[in-house]
């Protein structure tokens, strides 16, 4: 294969955008969840192998690293995919759609994938670089504590597969296809979790004055929760407090004894963490007016995406190369949605990258029974891997 004058381009990619189409189908037909990827990684462990990668599976469980070692340069570069599905229920009637009841890949992690298993067979085929790369396969990032990321660098990911930087690439509906975006510094917010039991005394719906009901101080503690973001956290900071569950009672007739809230918190300066307390003294004091105990539990999840400058300023160099300036966004919005990617951006410089997923995509958005990867994107995706690596890991002769 002849290499383009510049790097990889789109148009050196295209002769295999069937091929990856085909993969990303069978990705998304056999979604498995968190740490349960074992047809996944059986899949992709074939493929890098198949182009004299050195394979390395096991790695935090259903993991692995691909390692391509080309020339006599000291730099290595980590490029990483998450695996893993969601255990939602497909509501897509497509010839692809899950074969599995309540799994489907609704992140686009089938996509993110496949764009890198194409880069690595790309840049194995050119073989125009000068140093070390690894391409990384993340278990459980949908997982939201003890993740695949998480688990990776505490056993040590980085010094068995050492990275000068790592990057990695999530897929955004909403914005026209064919759009690269980021942002330096911080990106994307932590993700912590909340546990909140509220006791009470059940009984007869027709003589609520003998019981003593946790579902009324449950409300109540909804609508105090909202004044955490409104009074704990500076006006200039962003921060996000989301009640995704309230569970409690089986019968319309009958008081329940306990009620349980779960909530999400997003955050990216500490503000929120540090606003702990005050999460604290609300439960407990409006359960207290009510007659009512409680008990919470506040758990830290992801930390904080944060993008290093020089990586960023290269990725969004290479994402203006390939598409051109006009469809790169270097200065994107915060998002307040979370990524175990973090956990890596804390042991290695590094860059978190978006690909538009789409308008078409816009209401149905990520996480959602009807979302699907966009299959334009897989040719621009695997280009621009590649030509990110032929940028960081420069070949000896100029390309």
């Amino acid at each position: 294969m002849t290499p383009p004058l510049n790097g990889a381009t789109v148009a050196d990619l295209s002769p295999w955008h069937d091929e990856l189409i085909a993969l990303r189908h069978h990705f998304h037909q056999h979604p498995e969840l968190a740490f349960e990827e074992h047809h996944t990684a059986a899949t992709i462990a074939r493929q890098p192998g198949e182009y004299s990668y050195q394979v390395t599976t096991g790695v935090a469980g259903t993991g692995g690293v691909s390692t391509l070692r080309l020339g006599d340069a000291n730099r290595a570069i980590g490029l990483r995919a998450d695996m893993d599905a969601l255990p939602i229920s497909e509501e897509n009637t497509f010839d692809y759609q899950s074969s599995e009841s309540g799994k489907m890949h609704a992140c686009g992690h089938d996509g993110h994938m496949t764009m890198l298993l194409g880069a690595a067979r790309y840049l194995a085929a050119t073989r125009r670089f000068n140093g070390t790369l690894h391409v990384i396969f993340q278990p459980a990032e949908e997982r939201g504590f003890d993740s695949g990321a998480q688990r990776m660098v505490a056993e040590g990911l980085f010094d068995r597969f050492p990275c000068d930087a790592v990057f990695a690439m999530h897929n955004h509906p909403g914005r026209p296809c064919g759009q690269l975006m980021s942002r330096r510094g911080q990106f994307m917010a932590a993700g912590d979790r909340v546990f909140i039991t509220v006791r009470g005394m059940g009984g007869y719906a027709a003589r609520p004055h003998l019981a003593q009901d946790p579902v009324v101080g449950a409300a109540s503690i909804i609508m105090a929760l909202q004044t955490v973001v409104a009074r704990n956290v500076p006006p200039d900071q962003t921060a996000v407090i989301t009640i995704g569950m309230l569970q409690g009672g089986k019968a319309l007739n009958v008081i329940p004894a306990e009620v349980q809230l779960r909530l999400s918190v997003r955050s990216f300066d500490g503000h929120s963490r540090a606003a702990a307390p005050a999460y604290t003294d609300i439960v407990q004091l409006q359960s207290a007016s009510l007659g009512l105990s409680a008990e919470i539990n506040y758990i830290e999840g992801y930390p904080v995406v944060c993008n290093s400058e020089a990586e960023t300023s290269l990725a969004l160099q290479v994402a203006a190369e390939l598409v051109g300036e006009d469809k790169v966004d270097g200065e994107m919005d915060l998002l307040t949605g979370s990524e175990d990617f973090a956990y890596m951006l804390q042991a290695s410089p590094g860059c978190l990258i978006r690909i538009s997923n789409g308008e078409a995509q816009a209401n149905k958005m990520l996480h959602n029974p009807g979302y699907d990867f966009n299959d334009n994107n897989l040719v621009l995706g695997a280009a621009y891997w590649s030509r990110l690596v032929e940028r960081y890991l420069p070949p000896r002769t100029p390309l």
